[in-house]
This record gives structure tokens, sequence and C-alpha cells, in this order.
């Protein structure tokens, strides 16, 4: 599933190229998730990079992650049954 989410939030990074010809990447869905290369596939490869370490960042302090394409990586607290038998 993590695997999956990456994917899909790749699908939606921008890129720029700059004035030097370097290369500029974010995804503004995940904020502060952005990246800087001389080459167009160096940047794709470094906010990958940037990503995966955000997303494992956010679920180990417990910071609610964007739902994408229906792919919740957030903890759901479970609720016991009040009819639950014990």
């Amino acid at each position: 599933m993590l695997t999956r989410y990456i994917e899909e939030a790749m699908k939606q990074a921008v890129y720029e190229k700059l004035e030097d010809g370097t290369y500029w990447g974010e995804m503004r869905i995940c904020p502060g998730t952005n990246a800087h290369a001389k080459t167009l596939s160096q940047c794709q490869e470094e906010l990958r990079e940037v990503l995966e370490e955000w997303v494992l960042q956010n679920l180990h302090d417990d910071i609610p992650l964007p739902v994408i394409a229906e792919i919740d990586l957030n903890r759901h607290e479970l609720h016991a049954s009040s009819s639950r038998q014990t």
C-alpha cells in the first residue's frame, strides 16, 4: 500500500525548468516536499526520496497524511463495541 501511495503521489508532482537549466519539483499536496537537480530524471528521483522520508516521518510523528487516490495511510483508532463480551 505504501508503494502505491508513493506512485500515486508522484503523479501529482509539478516540475519547472529553471533559467540556469536545472529542475525544481514539488508536490503541493504534501507540504514541504520539493527537490532541485541538474536533470529532470534526477529531480524526479530526489523528489521520490524526499516524499518517502516525508511519509515515514509523518507516520512516526502521527501527523495526518493527505488521502491520495483513495489511499489513506493515517492511523484510525479502533473503538471497542459496548456490546462486546470479554
